[in-house]
């Protein structure tokens, strides 16, 4: 649905009504919005600013000096990234970000160079921030780190249950921690901007520098500061899951994102400063800069808490984001149809489980740890953003109007930025794993290309488009498979007397097996019955139940008696599942033969049965 077929609420035409009403509780306010969506960028302070220290702290003091000149050039970049979005936003209602901007002005393939990048950030995301949140728990209770593997599973199958349950509960969920870590965060800028001087002395740069402060070690630590953005897009993304009006609220939200975590960059970096906080391989800058502001206390203990918990939680933004990005993948025919059905309270259910399972895989690959998965984090999501900033800026030259040139420079410059920070982050971590980034982008790129591909052929073959002939009564042959007369031949005989003109009822005996029955029992039951029925007695020496069919199916098929051909499989649904678990399957193996060795229409019916108490 284009931005002009929204009603102008957002609301995409629904009709009132209790139904409307229930899905739209179900949905996103704008507080509910930036806690579902917004945790990735904002639990990104806790090691964003401090990319950057590591960075310039190989030029010694004079580098760290350059702190919060590359920091206001990441503010500058987030600002045109979240106008920027919040223009996405408008213009594509249905969400989608960059794919959905790359799709419309940057052709199809961009597009889906966009999507692909887009999936490998939230995938990575939800890797990095369960096991950053771990290695914080692990930090603070060293006899866990030998479980962390099982921690991560553990907290990502927690995260996953809640979403799985609904969007706007696992919102509900995430709001408490959010203010907490926003306000504890306050409290460590305020409370360092009141003192003169530090309550527990921080790392301090040595004096020496091993290199001068140059352009490329400048761009690096912006390439590295950038780390921060990731996640700035998520709202764009999942526009569908806000309450009406939907695009104001969005917008709402992308704004406070940007102001909260613009202020929180600035605020850290200006202390980090003032306090000449160096590097330490034993504290976080963040904890550093929490006992300097606040003491080592209760009060720094929370932050660390909150910010374990956040971190964490921060995988929630994909699982905000990817599912509506997987189900508009799958409306254009990049993906399979069901990333794009919708369980109750409007959740896209096989998006979650697919980004749960991938990103457990990842964990278990690197053992929990997050180094092994940060040094890639952030080069997928520059690709998106290279690419939304450079569609955008061909918005506004297609659509014109006042002002365009303004609004399409904003998005130029974006665009130049975000670049040459993807630039940068290629080149210096090519090695450390920005290879794999390209070779997945190009596998998921084909495998969008390939399901593509099927669904044209599908629809070819189904003359989608096309006023199909007018229906005509043709000839069936039902066959029925029965092991013996009881109850459920009976329902399928009668099933298949609906169905075709003929009806044939077919058996295998094994001749060779004394305890089971015999052509002539078998006969003599069935004529007892009386079903108005022939059956066919098939004899199998070697115990096989599929063999003899298939024979006997594949002669059928070559007689002109009939136009079509179908064999009617009966099966009992027992009330519960262990239950099911008695069964021999014997319908599953018929299948599976049949399907393989002839054109045979197959019918499964399963029949439900009641067992007495």
């Amino acid at each position: 649905m284009s931005a002009r077929a929204e009603n102008a609420d957002g609301s995409g035409g629904h009709l009132p009504g209790s139904g409307t009403q229930r899905g739209e509780r179900d949905r996103l306010t704008v507080p509910q919005g930036l806690a579902a969506l917004s945790l990735d960028a904002l639990a990104s302070v806790a090691y964003g600013p401090e990319a950057i220290v590591v960075v310039l702290a190989a030029a010694g003091s004079r580098g760290l000096g350059f702190t919060l000149p590359v920091t206001l050039a990441i503010v500058v970049l987030l600002a045109a990234l979240t106008f920027s979005y919040r223009q996405v936003i408008a213009a594509f209602p249905n969400g989608g970000g960059a794919y959905a901007v790359a799709g419309r002005h940057l052709g199809r393939r961009l597009s889906l160079i966009a999507a692909a990048s887009l999936i490998i950030d939230y995938v990575l995301n939800v890797a990095v921030s369960v096991s950053a949140g771990i290695a914080a728990l692990t930090s603070a209770f060293p006899t866990l780190y030998g479980d962390r593997v099982l921690l991560c599973l553990v907290v990502l199958f927690m995260i996953t249950a809640v979403n799985l349950y609904g969007v706007a509960e696992s919102a509900k969920v995430m709001i408490v921690p959010t203010v907490v870590f926003i306000a504890a965060i306050a409290a460590v800028i305020l409370g360092g901007l009141l003192r003169s001087h530090p309550v527990v002395q921080p790392v301090h740069p040595t004096a020496s520098a091993v290199q001068t402060v140059g352009v490329l070690l400048l761009l690096r630590a912006f390439a590295s500061g950038c780390s921060a953005l990731t996640g700035v897009e998520a709202i764009a993304n999942a526009v569908p899951t806000f309450r009406s009006p939907r695009v104001s609220r969005a917008q709402r939200t992308e704004l406070a994102l940007g102001g909260l975590l613009g202020a929180m960059l600035i605020g850290l970096s200006v202390l980090i400063g003032r306090f000449h906080v160096a590097p330490s391989g034993t504290k976080t800058v963040l904890a550093q800069l929490a006992e300097a502001s606040l003491g080592h206390n209760i009060g720094f203990f929370i932050v660390q808490f909150a910010t374990m918990v956040l971190l964490a939680l921060a995988a929630n933004t994909s699982f905000g984001g990817m599912p509506v990005l997987a189900s508009l993948l799958a409306r254009d025919n990049h993906l399979p149809h069901v990333f794009g059905l919708r369980a109750d309270r409007q959740v896209y259910r096989y998006g979650v489980v697919a980004l749960a399972a991938i990103a457990a895989v990842l964990l278990v690959a690197a053992g929990g740890d997050t180094q092994k998965l940060v040094p890639v984090f952030a080069i997928g999501v520059f690709i998106g953003f290279t690419l939304s900033q450079a569609g955008m800026v061909r918005h506004w030259h297609e659509e014109g109007g006042t002002g365009w040139l303004g609004r399409a420079a904003l998005n130029g410059l974006g665009a130049l930025l975000t670049a040459a920070a993807l630039v940068i982050e290629m080149v210096s971590k090519f090695h450390e794993g920005g290879w794999l980034v390209l070779v997945t982008v190009a596998v998921l790129v084909m495998l969008f290309e390939a399901v593509h591909h099927t669904y044209q052929r599908i629809g070819t073959a189904l003359h989608l488009g096309e006023v199909p002939d007018r229906p005509e009564h043709r000839r069936s042959l039902v066959v029925v498979p029965v092991g013996a007369v009881n109850k459920l031949t009976q329902e399928a005989i009668s099933a298949a007397l609906s169905l075709g003109d003929q009806v044939r009822a077919v058996t295998v005996v094994h001749p060779e097996d004394p305890e089971a029955p015999s052509a002539d029992e078998v006969r003599q039951a069935w004529n007892a019955w009386q079903p108005d029925v022939p059956l066919t007695v098939l004899h199998s020496r070697t115990r096989s139940l599929t063999r003899p069919i298939v024979d006997y199916l594949c002669a059928l098929a070559a007689e002109d008696g009939h136009d079509h051909l179908v064999v009617l499989i009966p099966e009992m649904h027992l009330p519960k599942p262990w239950q099911r678990l008695l069964q021999n399957q014997r319908g599953a193996v018929l299948d599976r033969a049949i399907r393989r060795h002839t054109e045979a229409v197959i019918c499964r019916l399963r029949f439900r049965i009641t067992l007495p108490r």
